[in-house]
């Protein structure tokens, strides 16, 4: 893949990101904010973005997203390594209190 296919692959990550992330806000802002980890001014300025202005964001050369799971615990709790299949339900739960009170904290 050369530097203008990513590129390209940047701008349409960052465009599906912006769309997702807006239809998030206008359903359910609650569940937005902790699904996309923002705080309440960003999904202010997501949600009454326009499509122009959307496409004009997605253009950058930046992914817009990124991922928020920075640490050994959360990432070996998701991919459950070196635990059984019984425990994945369990795991995925402790992953997701584990987020939601780091979201808290940045709030």
């Amino acid at each position: 893949m050369n530097s203008e296919q990513i590129l390209a692959e940047i701008r349409e990550a960052n465009l599906s990101y912006l769309m997702l992330a807006q239809s998030l806000i206008r359903t359910d802002r609650d569940q937005a904010l902790f699904r996309l980890g923002v705080n309440e001014d960003t999904a202010a300025l997501i949600g009454t973005l326009t499509p122009a202005q959307m496409m004009k964001i997605a253009t950058t050369n930046t992914l817009l997203c990124r991922f928020r799971m920075d640490d050994d615990v959360v990432w070996n709790l998701i991919t459950n390594h070196g635990k059984g299949a019984a425990n994945d339900g369990m795991s995925r739960l402790h992953a997701s209190i584990l987020m939601a009170g780091r979201h808290q904290e940045a709030a």
